[in-house]
Formats: structure tokens, sequence, C-alpha cells
């Protein structure tokens, strides 16, 4: 993987505290400058994110996971899937990456970097066990963009 050719999706809202995880993670990677990809910020995936992902070679999705993850962040595969809810207000990376597949015949291959967090009410700021494991979460990017393994 060539992180020119990549997109970095950091889906999350700075007003819910550690719901803001995929925010923090790309403006972290923007600060390094060791990233040459693109990077996108987003409240929640939209229909229109399929058009922004035929264009890329490989994408990684990025958002705060609630529940327990062992390391504090974990990598998945991303695949398409048609399964949708009632409502198309919640679109999930696997079914942007259906769409994109079905909209624009392409299907560039795609992982999730979900980080861990913690505290999810009203407010700003990320709880210390969630700045952890977003740190956590940049030396596992950082080590897979070196070694080329994502």
């Amino acid at each position: 993987m060539n992180s020119k050719d990549t997109l970095l999706i950091g889906i999350g809202n700075n007003g819910r505290r550690d719901d803001a995880l995929g925010w923090a993670f790309l403006e972290a990677i923007e600060k390094s400058g060791l990233f040459e990809g693109e990077v996108y910020y987003c409240y929640q995936l939209q229909i229109e994110d399929a058009e922004r992902i035929s264009r890329a070679e490989h994408i990684v999705f990025v958002d705060a996971y609630q529940g327990h993850l062992k390391e504090g962040c974990e990598w998945v595969s991303c695949k398409p899937s048609g399964n949708f809810t009632f409502t198309t207000h919640a679109f999930t990376p696997t079914s942007i990456l259906y769409l994109c597949q079905e909209l624009y015949q392409k299907l560039p291959p795609a992982n999730i970097l979900m980080i861990q967090g913690q505290e999810w009410g009203l407010g700003e700021g990320l709880s210390e066990r969630a700045q952890i494991n977003l740190q956590k979460a940049l030396s596992s990017f950082y080590e897979k963009i070196m070694t080329k393994t994502i």
C-alpha cells in the first residue's frame, strides 16, 4: 500500500466526548506529516461517500468503538454488504463499500480501524482511556504504513 493512494475517513463527533476518536486520529495524522494520502472528516457516512471512495486505491475507516477491544484498538477487513437499516441515517462502512461496487463498479480494498472509547456524553475532549487507545491506534497505523501490511 502506498499512503498517497489511501483515503482515511474519520467518523466522529467532537461534541460527544470519545465519539471524536476518528477525528482526533485524523488530526494527529495530519499534524505528523507522515501520511501523504487524503483525509476526510465526517459525522456519519452518506450515500455520496460511495463516489469519494471509488477514486481511492485503498480505504481506511477510523471510528470510535463502544465495547471492549483487547488492545484498545483493532483492525478489521471491510467487505461490502447490502444490508441496510430502515433508514439511511446511519450508513456503515460495509454498506458504503457495497454502494461503491454497485454504482461505480469499483471495490477498493478497505479496512476499519476501531478505537475503543469510554465516555459518550455531551462534552468536548477525549477521556484518559480514549487518549491512551488513540496513541495505540496511531502506533499501529504507522507500523502498518511502514511495513505496507494494510
